[in-house]
């Protein structure tokens, strides 16, 4: 579920210009995503919130919308996104919804010297396991120049120790960061089979996730 969120606390990554859906009109915001949240059917029981940002920069009347769905749909189990920067608020979350939560953080890639010094995503951890203290699922990223095979091949045994992690294949937008397209065709070749892994969620397209 795709909702509108204010702008991204951090904002610093060079490859994201995922900011079409930012608004700083909090009234706006409730508005369309009330109308967005009337589609929840809870034929699931599960319910992933994506927006631009992180679930922090949804407002409060948004958050609230939430729980009511989550109740009124019989919602067992919520996905939401988070930045590091907020990793030490998500008990808020997780009290407030009273229901199990699976967050995921975008971490790109957990070789940290091309995550903080070239990317800017400023998830400043050292070590995996910081990580697994705070999130359930890190979202990596394949396919940027200046990657290689070893940190890929890294990066997909690391994620074996989450219960749940997403992998974004990088397409090119109106960021100045290049695809690697025969990193991911090597990607494609050495671990399509994650595709059948039911803990990896791997989006060779943006809108694999049916948003976007």
């Amino acid at each position: 579920m795709l909702l509108k969120a204010k702008p991204c606390r951090w904002g610093k990554c060079i490859f994201c210009d995922y900011i079409d859906d930012n608004e700083v009109d909090e009234d706006y915001i409730n508005r369309v995503n009330t109308e967005v949240l009337q589609n929840v059917t809870g034929e699931f029981g599960v319910l992933e919130v994506i927006d631009s940002a992180s679930v922090f920069e949804l407002p409060f009347e948004t958050l609230a919308e939430i729980k009511r769905v989550v109740k009124e749909k019989n919602i067992k189990r919520l996905f939401f996104e988070s930045h590091w920067i907020y990793r030490n608020r998500l008990d808020e979350i997780r009290k407030y919804f009273n229901v199990p939560i699976t967050f995921k953080t975008g971490v790109e890639t957990f070789d940290k010297d091309f995550r903080e010094n070239y990317l800017k995503k400023g998830a400043t951890f050292d070590d995996w396991k910081e990580v697994k203290k705070y999130f359930d699922s890190p979202c990596i990223m394949v396919g940027i120049k200046g990657q290689t095979k070893e940190m890929v091949e890294r990066d997909m045994k690391i994620i074996k120790n989450f219960e749940h992690a997403t992998v974004n294949i990088f397409e090119e937008n109106s960021t100045d960061l290049k695809r690697d397209d025969e990193l991911i065709k090597w990607f494609y070749e050495n671990y399509r089979y994650l595709e059948d892994d039911p803990h990896v969620d791997i989006l060779f397209n943006i809108t694999d996730f049916g948003v976007g």
